[in-house]
């Protein structure tokens, strides 16, 4: 199995080098370069004036809903959720040019990288999550670390970038030590995670979330076991199904879900698992290309935003981004007509019945894709 991606290509208004090499001790390393330019005037491709001005609105809520702890909750019935909201928020911020010192909105995203940084010292385990806040904390920490990797992946001083790399090898850590031991019933190791650090349990949706996390921290430097990676990408082939798509649990099987099987096509590219057409070999390649299948099959961007919309596109448009100009034509300018056409008013978007917070932060994030300035969506 091929760990190492494929050339990154360039973009017009931001310099991300992302080099990735497996060390001789079976750890992956990068040598974190990364600098964000200032938001360019020049539009990139497929963006227009009307999707810009959509966008920056969608920024504007953001920013005027943010705490003044630095957080962002979410605004609808699953509870408050601080770490996955900041952290999505975060990263809808930095996807238009801003880091935690330069760009318009450099002030939010600092704060958000600051309570995050307060969270993790709320605790003695490596845990980025709540305190108290989020039931299901390994959601939290997940995209808490992936936020927190993309500010360590940009130029910060040297105080920063040391309290970041101590939250971030411990979050590493503590999501090794969580990763399910126990044995499905087909006799396969799960390799999966579950909705706390001690459930010893698996499940798709926090698999993804914990897989996408090691990634943003591998690209940056953080050393991240090479066994763990293999376990987890085992776990997701493990739970493909016969039609192609990734069920819930390898623990409790069931059918393919394709909000799950389009976050895995995400996961499967990030640990350099590719179909044929994004240049994949062998059988690797013809099981990744029978699950995109299946995803383009069973997914669209006509829907009226219900279910797990939201959700689905968060890491369908990150596939369609990284498979190419072809696929990424093919999906950007239909799927930014449909985001707008749900924004509300007063710049956001409500997400699968999860809230404002959550569906402004996705809908702007794939909305700046064209941009390329967040290293985890780099093709």
């Amino acid at each position: 199995m091929n760990y190492n991606n494929r050339d990154i290509a360039g973009v017009k208004t931001v310099t991300l080098l992302l080099v990735l090499t497996v060390a001789a001790t079976g750890l992956f390393y990068h040598q974190p370069v990364a600098q964000a330019a200032a938001p360019s005037p020049i539009l990139p491709d497929l963006v227009n004036r009307k999707t810009l001005g959509s966008i920056e609105k969608g920024l504007r809520y953001l920013v005027d809903t943010q705490r003044r702890d630095g957080s962002w909750l979410n605004q609808g019935g699953y509870g408050n959720y601080p770490a996955v909201m900041t952290g999505l928020s975060g990263l809808a911020l930095m996807a238009g040019g801003s880091t935690p010192e330069t760009g318009p909105h450099a002030k939010s995203v600092a704060k958000a990288m600051n309570y995050l940084l307060r969270v993790a010292a709320t605790h003695n385990d490596g845990l980025v999550a709540g305190p108290g806040a989020e039931y299901r904390s390994m959601y939290g920490h997940g995209f808490a670390m992936l936020f927190l990797a993309q500010c360590y992946g940009m130029e910060l001083n040297t105080a920063t970038e040391v309290k970041l790399r101590k939250v971030l090898n411990g979050g590493v850590a503590l999501i090794v030590k969580s990763q399910s031991k126990k044995t499905s019933r087909f006799g396969k190791p799960c390799g999966g995670w579950y909705y706390t650090p001690s459930s010893n349990s698996d499940e798709g949706s926090v698999t993804v979330t914990q897989l996408q996390a090691l990634r943003a921290c591998r690209n940056v430097g953080i050393k991240v076991p090479k066994d763990c990676i293999e376990k987890a990408v085992e776990y997701l082939r493990h739970c493909q199904m016969g039609d192609g798509g990734i069920c819930y649990s390898a623990s409790s099987r069931g059918s393919s879900r394709p909000p799950i099987s389009a976050a895995a096509i995400a996961c499967f590219y990030a640990a350099g698992v590719y179909d044929r057409s994004t240049g994949g070999k062998g059988d690797e390649a013809e099981m990744v290309g029978k699950l995109v299948r299946y995803v383009d099959n069973t997914t669209g961007n006509s829907s009226s935003g219900g279910g797990h919309w939201f959700y689905t596109q968060f890491y369908l448009a990150q596939v369609k981004y990284q498979q190419g100009k072809k696929a990424w034509k093919g999906y950007y300018p239909s799927m930014s007509q449909r985001l707008m056409q749900l924004q509300n008013p007063d710049g956001s978007w409500n997400g699968d019945s999860v809230g404002t917070t959550y569906g402004t932060a996705i809908a702007t994030m794939i909305l700046q894709l064209p941009y390329g300035y967040l290293p985890i969506v780099q093709r």
